[in-house]
Order: structure tokens, then C-alpha cells, then sequence
């Protein structure tokens, strides 16, 4: 799925759409994104000057950004008279920094749903390894 294809599912527009490409998907289970670290984001010219680091912070909203990803694809959602909100995060880790020129892999899986609140566990992978991992819980309204 491209980058178009993905802002017909989100609202999120540059520079807050973190999402580049969807690489792989099962309906109800997990969907697994990509997102490029490129130097000209601008939150790198505060974060860090010399030492470009992408923001932790950041990390976890496209990993929520993902899990929007995977239910408004698992069911067919039109998004546009809802909004998918991150209304929690358990057990956030950062093992390793994310710099410019980094490719981001973010992999989330739906955990369970309780009462209209539905939890994932997320990661965020560089080469292969781990760089952030949390349990995301998210909600959607009716706007």
C-alpha cells in the first residue's frame, strides 16, 4: 500500500503522517509498516543539532498510527466521520536510538478489545533490531 493508499485511511497529513508504506497485513491479526528517517524532517533541526535522533515520542505515535492502520483496514471503516485515538501505553522501551537514515519497521498485532478499547502490542525495529517496544491501547469516536 503507498503513501497515497495510506492517507485515504488516516487523517494525519505532512509532516504527522509517519506511515510510508504498509509492507505486510492479516485482516484482524497484524499489520507491519515502514517508515523512512529522512534528514529533512524538521523536528531535526532541534532534535538533535549534529546528532540527528528521532524523537521517542514520535517513535510511538507511528506505532499508533499503525494500529489506526489495522482496524480501519480490518473492517472497513470509512474514516471519515470517526477519529482513532491513542488513549493509553503500558511498558514503553527504547533499546536503541532511531537516527536519520534510518529505515523504521513498526509491527503491531491486536492483543485483545474490551469495551471499545483495543490493545496492541507494538515494535519498532531497525536492522532487524529492536529499537522501541510498548503495549498501545486505542479507541475509536464518532466525530
Amino acid at each position: 500500500m503507498s503513501n497515497n493508499d495510506i492517507q485515504n485511511y488516516l487523517p494525519h497529513r505532512y509532516p504527522f503522517l509517519l506511515i510510508d508504506k504498509i509492507i505486510d497485513f492479516k485482516k484482524h491479526d497484524y499489520l507491519i509498516a515502514q517508515k523512512n528517517v529522512s534528514n529533512n524532517e524538521p523536528f531535526f533541526q532541534g532534535h538533535f543539532p549534529g546528532y540527528p535522533v528521532f524523537p521517542g515520542v514520535l517513535i510511538l505515535e507511528a506505532m499508533a498510527q499503525a494500529t489506526a492502520l489495522l482496524d480501519f483496514k480490518s473492517n472497513e471503516r470509512p474514516k471519515d466521520n470517526l477519529l482513532y485515538y491513542f488513549v493509553g501505553i503500558d511498558q514503553a522501551r527504547f533499546k536503541k536510538p532511531v537516527y536519520a537514515g534510518d529505515q523504521l519497521i513498526l509491527k503491531v498485532k491486536i492483543e485483545r478489545q474490551i469495551k471499545g478499547v483495543i490493545k496492541y502490542s507494538a515494535r519498532a525495529e531497525v536492522d532487524g533490531k529492536v529499537a522501541t517496544e510498548a503495549k498501545l491501547m486505542c479507541t475509536i469516536k464518532d466525530i
